[in-house]
């Protein structure tokens, strides 16, 4: 087989950005059947991926704040503003929904209320429950909540989910979505997790409870990447 063939014949690659070794991709890197997984640590010395060859961009939550003189922040920012650009289907995931959102444009501040932490639920907006990533969902998302931080909705966006606490919870422009929230957490996650949130004793039943409600918006974000494929 030739090297172009074997390209041809490769799944598309899904470039996943970690930014703590405990925040993984978690019930993303089971559901992402149909993509070749590359996972990028923030910390490694390795560049961040060149898009070239990447069909879609999954940015993973961490402890730092877009506001951190960090070089390797900004060059984040720098690539996710190219995939939007470039229309691919990018993800970001709590820290990863602040940098996206960075990206297009928008002010990421610290949040009025401090921090939103532990188990609970967003509401879906109007546009949310019409989205194809929330179709079939109810009017409230059972999340996990771990920030700080918030941000304001960038220009051309839709508002998807808020929650008491913080009016912006998701949002989608184009191809991208941020989600402020934790849908993809797995048990290994939540065990890591215990350690830093006040989760209840029955955390893991909420889990077991919860997950193909979860799965489910994360199938249908990976379904549609998929289909954006060339």
């Amino acid at each position: 087989m030739t090297q172009r063939a074997a390209e041809a014949s490769a799944p598309p690659l899904l470039a996943v950005i970690e930014h703590a070794e405990d925040e993984g991709p978690g019930l993303i890197g089971e559901i992402a059947i149909g993509f070749g997984m590359r996972v990028q640590r923030f910390t490694a010395a390795d560049p961040l991926p060149a898009l070239d060859g990447v069909a879609a961009l999954v940015v993973m939550g961490g402890p730092q704040s877009v506001h951190e003189p960090d070089r390797r922040l900004r060059d984040e920012v720098a690539l996710i503003h190219e995939a939007v650009t470039r229309g691919l289907p990018v993800l970001g995931v709590c820290l990863g929904a602040q940098l996206a959102a960075a990206a297009c444009g928008a002010p990421v501040r610290p949040g009025d209320r401090g921090p939103e932490l532990g188990l609970g639920a967003v509401t879906l907006t109007a546009p949310g429950r019409d989205d194809p990533v929330f179709e079939g969902c109810g009017p409230t998302l059972a999340v996990l909540h771990w920030h700080a931080d918030t941000f304001d909705l960038p220009h051309g966006s839709c508002r998807l989910a808020h929650s008491n606490a913080y009016p912006n919870q998701a949002f989608r422009l184009g191809r991208a979505y941020g989600f402020q929230f934790h849908v993809e957490v797995d048990g290994a996650l939540l065990d890591a997790w215990s350690r830093h949130l006040p989760l209840p004793d029955d955390a893991q039943a909420w889990l077991r409870r919860t997950d193909p409600e979860r799965r489910g918006v994360l199938s249908r974000w990976v379904r549609q990447a998929l289909d954006a494929v060339p």
